[in-house]
């Protein structure tokens, strides 16, 4: 196995351990705010690894094997993934909380809420 192989098989594995910790977290959290909060840091992190893996194993066969126009086109679409992933996870995320705070959705446990404050004023 070459160095590239066992480096790509780590950040896979690092990436799939997060991603089961998300899936943890799916599981084991109370409510909807931290549910969310598992679901997105945990699998954006996972995926990051798992992508970056893709990435560098596209590019190591296009760049040490020869020019394989496939890999090049792989590492690319790896890339907007990635840069898309990033993107739309945060976003809708916040998308999810915002809803469901405005409609009523209460934490678990007790929490000082700041803008509940603000817009009883």
């Amino acid at each position: 196995m070459t160095a590239l192989n066992i480096v790509t098989y780590i950040f896979i594995g690092v990436g799939l351990f997060f991603n089961l910790v998300g899936v943890v977290g799916l599981h084991r959290f109370p409510d909807m705010y931290t549910k969310l909060h598992a679901a997105t840091k945990c699998t954006t992190f996972g995926s990051i690894f798992i992508i970056t893996a893709v990435i560098m194993q596209s590019a190591g066969i296009w760049a040490l094997e020869g020019a394989y126009p496939s890999q090049s086109v792989i590492c690319i679409r790896a890339v907007l993934v990635l840069v898309a992933l990033l993107v739309t996870n945060a976003t809708g995320a916040h998308a999810i909380a915002r809803a469901a705070h405005r409609s009523g959705v209460k934490p678990a446990r007790a929490v000082v809420d700041d803008l509940e404050a603000k817009r009883n004023d």
